[in-house]
């Protein structure tokens, strides 16, 4: 598939359209030996192309790791409100990437961006049982049989919730810690969850989605790219 030379120079991750239209007029890229000229130069896949007499590694798609922090909106764009593609530096902004499954705006930990939407949509396809795995604190009293009407499937006003995991971790005076663990990905379905069990979630932090578990070294808005570990579960769902 062929493509506009500023259009590929931003998918290896020089940066806006703007940057790389200012790296292609000061003739410091070559397609295939030959200086480029113009920003709308056709290439693709199998082009050589340099910057700087360094060959260019061209990505199709790009999977990150981001550690969400609160008060992010996990959304591409918003005029208003910080979203976590503010979080990224400026090469990663401009490529189209979006979160595969959202965060609450006060919800932290991982969050899988990409810009690969068949990735994206397969791990939220019911039929894929991606599972996502959450640290949650607890204010109230937890039933005795919370963990069996997890399993059994919470049934809420608008739809009765697959077949979730709920272990309790520790309790404390103020609230409980547990771990929660769901197939699907639901508008507030967690606290909603708790909540029909007169309960509320007043600390939320994904830890693992899918096989991709959250990287304990990312501090709050640290991110990274995908390993070639975790790249094996990309590559199984899609």
């Amino acid at each position: 598939m062929q493509m506009r030379l500023d259009k590929y120079l931003c998918s290896c991750g020089l940066g806006t359209r703007s940057v790389v239209k200012r790296i292609i007029k000061s003739k410091r890229v070559t397609i295939n030996g030959t200086t480029a000229d113009s920003s709308d130069l056709k290439v693709d896949e199998t082009s050589l192309v340099k910057l700087d007499g360094k060959k260019l590694e061209y990505n199709k798609y790009t999977y990150i790791m981001l550690n969400k922090p609160p008060g992010y909106l996990s959304a591409t764009k918003d005029n208003n409100k910080k979203t976590i593609i503010d979080l990224l530096e400026s090469k990663y902004q401009n490529i189209g990437l979006f979160p595969a499954g959202r965060l609450d705006k006060d919800t932290v930990g991982l969050v899988v961006l990409t810009n690969d939407g068949d990735f994206a949509h397969n791990t939220l396809s019911p039929k894929k049982h991606v599972k996502k795995a959450y640290i949650a604190h607890i204010e109230g009293n937890l039933p005795p049989d919370a963990s069996e009407i997890f399993k059994k499937g919470v049934i809420l006003k608008d739809f009765t919730c697959e077949s979730a995991d709920l272990i309790i971790e520790e309790t404390l005076s103020d609230y409980t810690i547990v771990k929660v663990t769901i197939q699907e990905g639901k508008y507030h379905q967690i606290k909603r969850m708790f909540f029909s069990l007169k309960c509320n979630v007043i600390y939320l932090k994904r830890i693992s989605f899918g096989e991709i578990e959250l990287d304990n070294s990312l501090k709050e808005g640290e991110y990274r790219l995908l390993n070639e570990k975790e790249m094996e579960f990309v590559k199984a769902v899609r």
